[in-house]
């Protein structure tokens, strides 16, 4: 019997301090995660200093109970992967030292890994899934679109012009005083609501581009509430909300549908990914799902625990640049800023014009 290599993955690019244990397989043998959602609920959302903080308590305790999970030891490890940005800068300095300190003392190899190329990856292990591949990346963070090629071969289609569609939700909950993190707060209380009732704008719909934007889902929330001099239709506005951001994703994923299915001759029906936090909404994935239907694309939605932050999809990551033999030099910087897509330009907004 072959012998399976092991990675082992730390994620801390956020609000949570993750490590997790994958195989060749990719069967996961350890995925701890160390939430600090309750931590940051008062303040609506995240404060970085408190979150860097957090991760340097977590660390270890969460590295230990992941080797206990899985039953080895650091000695029956074949590397060590972790987040290398983009993401809170504090996090993933916590998270890019564990790693290094522990390949080094070990004599292991040390993997950087993108946190969105970990997304991008994910059906890799969940769903054995080949390249090529159309990605939905939503999440608190980034709202992206991308042809993913092949591995470190990434086409980016679109980005968010200023927040990503998690960030909406998360405002969009502050705002309504449904708490955080928003979008499971906004998911249940729109399940009662109206979505037709309050008229938000779709934004970019004149556009033939997959770019997003979100600022203006929120001002227009925002206005619409104050119009209420008494108690406000929460629920109504939650579906509101939640239906605005959907048609938002449908409308630019249909551009990139098309964009894909034509930049080459696939002879197979093709497959649409939707990966991050934001895919957990099941009002977002039945929609994405009929538009996948209507387009002849085969949709694949990791589990849900696998499409927020987590250290199975970095491990995994990992795992894929061991298997060809390309590792990380321990001078690798963090960074906050990093694109899947280096030669992606700047979205209209950002310095390119329409």
């Amino acid at each position: 019997m072959t012998k399976q290599s092991i990675i082992l993955g730390i994620e801390s690019s956020c609000d949570e301090t993750c490590c997790a244990i994958i195989n060749q397989n990719g069967d996961i043998l350890a995925n701890i995660i160390a939430s600090q959602a309750s931590i940051h609920a008062p303040n609506g959302g995240v404060v970085p200093e408190v979150a860097a903080r957090e991760h340097l308590s977590a660390m270890r305790p969460v590295i230990t109970e992941a080797l206990k999970q899985s039953g080895l030891t650091l000695e029956k490890i074949n590397g060590i992967a972790a987040t290398g940005g983009p993401g809170l800068i504090g996090g993933v300095l916590i998270g890019t030292m564990t790693a290094k300190a522990l390949a080094f003392a070990r004599n292991l190899p040390y993997y950087a890994i993108n946190h969105l190329e970990g997304h991008a990856l994910t059906a890799r292990f969940t769903h054995k899934l080949e390249f090529p591949y159309l990605l939905l990346l939503v999440s608190g963070g980034h709202t992206q679109l991308l042809s993913i090629n092949s591995l470190g071969k990434y086409e980016r289609y679109g980005t968010t012009l200023d927040d990503a569609a998690g960030e909406a939700f998360d405002k969009g909950a502050k705002l309504l005083g449904l708490g955080y993190p928003g979008g499971p707060a906004i998911e249940k209380c729109a399940k009662t609501g109206n979505p037709e009732s309050i008229k938000l704008p779709t934004p970019r719909q004149q556009y033939r581009d997959c770019h997003f934007s979100f600022s203006g889902i929120k001002t227009a929330l925002a206005n619409s509430v104050s119009k209420y001099s008494g108690p406000i239709p929460t629920a109504d506005f939650a579906a509101s909300l939640q239906a605005t951001i959907s048609s938002s994703l449908i409308n630019r994923s249909e551009i990139a549908m098309e964009r894909f299915a034509s930049s080459a001759a696939r002879n197979n029906k093709m497959t649409f990914v939707v990966a991050g936090g934001v895919a957990a909404n099941k009002e977002i994935r039945k929609n994405l799902k009929s538009l996948a239907e209507s387009k002849n694309f085969n949709m694949v939605l990791p589990p849900s625990e696998f499409c927020t932050d987590n250290a199975a999809m970095i491990a995994w990551v990992g795992m894929e640049y061991h298997m060809i033999g390309k590792k990380t030099e321990f001078d690798f910087a963090p960074k906050p800023r990093w694109p899947l897509d280096q030669k992606a330009s700047p979205p209209p907004g950002r310095g390119v014009r329409l």
